[in-house]
């Protein structure tokens, strides 16, 4: 007699692998070719900035963070020098750090208290400079400065009349053209003309969107991105004699995502459109080959993260749904590949999901496209389910390796990750679709896919969950109190329960995109009734299912605020609701103590109210999570 095994989930993924540090990512080869560098934590397991010399093993520490974590680097065009970003404890003020990797001094370029750094541009033929925006004068604009990379002197550069949200310079390393926001809400893109005064070149309206990206090597041309004229973003050329534009790449229903432009030349070499899966457009035939050759190395969406000035060799980057990311050098003369390292090498032995590309149709007709991830070993029915919604909402999920999908999944739960109305990459009419539908039509995609999942047989109708950060935790409070019957439980990570003290809590340097809000969300001026309607803390007495929140205490986008008010109305109605704040993160858990204490928590409250499984929480030294 022969007996049948029962199918059975997969072994259970110790959340330590999934949440905890990656053994080493994001490798970024020298100007020179001569040193790799990467990102792999230290004895204490804080990330660190780490170097090798190419072709040795000669690997060390070049940064010595003390709690926080780098995540952020990349190599000026001096081989000498490479530069970090760090803010402080999840405030989003970050500094620039250089460091020489030799000495290892490390020097913070932009030592200001309270102010915020962001890169706008390295050039290679200016290797000792930097051009960096920061809102140094006001904390509503910033103007650009040039940083000396070798004395570290500070020189203002270019003047922010107020409302420009990103710069571009040209070939010469000059300001010379950038995106403004607009009181419609729209943009206008903008050229400086040699007397510094600036021109309007285009202007887009709140229902598009555009912006500059670069200039040509001789500054006569201006590659931009826009979506006027056109569903989807696609990228042009602009001659700035005739200013006649020209279209390099474009797709009727997806938007221009990446694009890959040659260091030196200024060369448009190729773009990316991202569908289910990324897909790659060749512009300069060049390169034909070598993108042949990279896409035989391994399965996987590939992409190019780092290359030399001479372009012998490229870093290479493979993506999967169920592994980690693979990371390899390409040598463009031999056309052969190197294999360096993968970023979670753990993950290689364990049985992890698949993730699926599915759509459906939206009450309203409109197709909606998500990903679905079931547990390996078992069947795809009846399945206790976690609909996981992404934040922004002006963002989207992709195909790809998401720890929180697989830890769910292994869990015993569905996972299915909705790109609702609002979400980026699917052309206009998607995205504005979802203007002023927060907690009205988006959320009706979710509800939507709710109902296809129960159709299909996939999930128990009884034990489904809503999760996010973000928007997405804005969606779970509206989906436990807007739909209180549909969902078992909900976990709110940073989300916001009130609209209107949302937008009155913006940080100082939203201020220029407020008009946009305004279009996208509601009239903070005019339309309070309308923002309240949409604002779960006003009907936190319908909630009937227990929810557990998980907040920043310094989060510059979500104050903590918008978590306490919330929990303060549940706990007065006596209803199901548990809090972890944590001291030192802000818009997100960064340090891995965080994640894992947040997540262990999240895990237990889900095995409870959906009866998936759970590792026992233990004891998790360095947290800064309170339970309130």
């Amino acid at each position: 007699m022969s007996s049948v095994q029962a199918p059975s989930l997969a072994p259970l993924i110790p959340r330590q692998i999934l949440f905890g540090n990656p053994e080493k990512t994001s490798p970024q080869l020298s100007p020179d070719g001569k040193h790799l560098a990467y990102i792999a934590p230290d004895e204490k397991n804080v990330l660190q900035v780490w170097l090798r010399t190419v072709g040795q093993e000669d690997d060390q520490i070049l940064t010595a963070d003390k709690k926080r974590g780098i995540r952020i680097f990349f190599w000026t065009y001096n081989a000498d020098q490479l530069i970090y970003m760090q803010d402080s404890d999840g405030d989003e003020n970050f500094h620039l750090h250089l460091v020489n990797i030799h000495s290892k001094i490390v020097r913070d370029l932009t030592p200001f208290q309270g102010v915020k750094a962001e890169l706008v541009e390295l050039e290679p033929k200016f290797p000792d400079q930097a051009l960096v925006a920061l809102n140094l004068n006001n904390p509503q604009k910033f103007d650009v400065y040039r940083i000396n990379l070798k004395n570290g002197a500070v020189e203002f550069d270019t003047d922010n009349p107020g409302n420009i949200i990103s710069w571009t310079s040209d070939a010469e390393f000059q300001i010379r053209a950038a995106t403004a926001s607009t009181p419609d809400g729209g943009y206008d893109l903008l050229l400086q003309k040699a007397d510094k005064q600036w021109e309007i070149l285009r202007h887009w309206g709140a229902e598009e969107e555009g912006n500059s990206v670069s200039f040509s090597a001789d500054s006569k041309t201006l590659y931009i991105q826009g979506n006027h004229d056109a569903n989807a973003k696609r990228l042009l050329a602009v001659d700035l004699d005739s200013r006649q534009e020209s279209v390099i790449a474009e797709d009727d229903q997806y938007d221009v995502v990446g694009i890959i432009i040659q260091p030196l030349t200024r060369v448009i070499q190729a773009v990316s459109f991202y569908k289910d899966k990324q897909e790659w457009q060749i512009i300069d035939r060049s390169i034909t080959p070598d993108f042949e050759e990279i896409s035989k190395v391994r399965p996987g969406e590939f992409s190019v993260i780092s290359r030399d000035l001479e372009d012998k060799i490229w870093l290479i980057a493979y993506k999967i749904d169920s592994g980690p990311v693979y990371y390899y050098a390409y040598n463009r003369e031999s056309k052969t590949s190197t294999f360096l390292f993968s970023n979670q090498p753990k993950l290689e032995t364990l049985q992890l999901a698949s993730m699926q590309p599915v759509s459906y149709e939206a009450r309203d007709g409109l197709t909606i496209h998500s990903y679905l991830t079931t547990p390996t070993g078992i069947p795809s029915q009846n399945l206790p389910t976690v609909l996981l919604v992404h934040g922004g909402p002006w963002a989207r999920d992709t195909w790809g390796f998401s720890p929180t999908t697989q830890w769910l999944a292994n869990r015993g739960y569905a996972v299915l990750q909705v790109n609702f109305r609002g979400s980026t990459g699917y052309g206009k009419a998607f995205l504005n679709a979802g203007n002023r539908e927060w907690g009205g039509k988006m959320h009706d995609d979710l509800i939507d896919s709710v109902n296809w999942l129960i159709e299909k047989g996939i999930s128990d109708p009884q034990k489904i969950a809503i999760m996010g950060g973000s928007y997405g935790g804005y969606s779970t409070l509206v989906g436990l109190t807007f739909t209180p019957e549909v969902f078992a439980a909900g976990v709110d990570i940073v989300g916001p329960s009130n609209l209107i003290t949302l937008i009155e809590t913006i940080p100082p340097y939203w201020q220029p995109i407020k008009a946009m809000l305004y279009h996208r969300v509601g009239n903070l001026e005019k339309e309070s009734e309308f923002l309240k309607s949409r604002s779960p803390l006003f009907f936190a007495d319908r909630i009937q299912k227990p929810l557990l929140i998980g907040q920043g205490a310094n989060d510059p986008r979500v104050k903590q605020s918008e978590s306490d008010q919330i929990v303060k109305a549940m706990q007065q109605a006596g209803l199901p609701v548990q809090y972890v704040l944590y001291s030192d993160e802000g818009h997100g858990f960064a340090r891995p103590e965080n994640r894992l204490h947040f997540f262990a928590i999240a895990e237990e409250f889900l095995a409870k109210y959906l009866g998936g499984r759970f590792e026992p929480l233990a004891d998790i030294p360095g947290h800064s999570g309170i339970v309130k």
